[in-house]
């Protein structure tokens, strides 16, 4: 299963035109005391395991394009999604050492 946007946020639909069929359904609040359902780590392990498949999806793809094994189509929609997941691996890595770095220079 690979990262889209269409995962990250369910109006994304609007964008393009189309309406969704049923209204997202909105969940309350967690209390303070109760655990999420999955950890931070676990959703960045899951994304990061996604992304590698991904890529490794698009070289394969490539790979049997130059045999001849797969369309020029199907090696472009691969290749092109693996350099968005790759472009979407760089820039959450920025973020997450931009943070880092931030919390390094607070006074404790």
């Amino acid at each position: 299963m690979s990262l889209s946007i269409a995962m990250l946020s369910p109006e994304i639909n609007r964008i393009g035109g189309t309406a969704p069929t049923t209204a997202p359904a909105i969940t309350p609040p967690a209390s303070a005391g109760s655990a999420p359902q999955t950890s931070f780590a676990d959703t960045l392990a899951s994304m990061a395991t996604d992304a590698i498949s991904t890529i490794k999806a698009g070289e394969t793809t490539a790979t049997a394009g130059m045999k001849g094994q797969a369309s020029l189509q199907q090696v472009v929609q691969a290749v092109m999604m693996a350099e968005q997941t790759l472009q979407t691996v760089v820039a959450v890595r920025d973020k997450v050492v931009g943070a880092y770095q931030e919390i390094s220079r607070m006074q404790i």
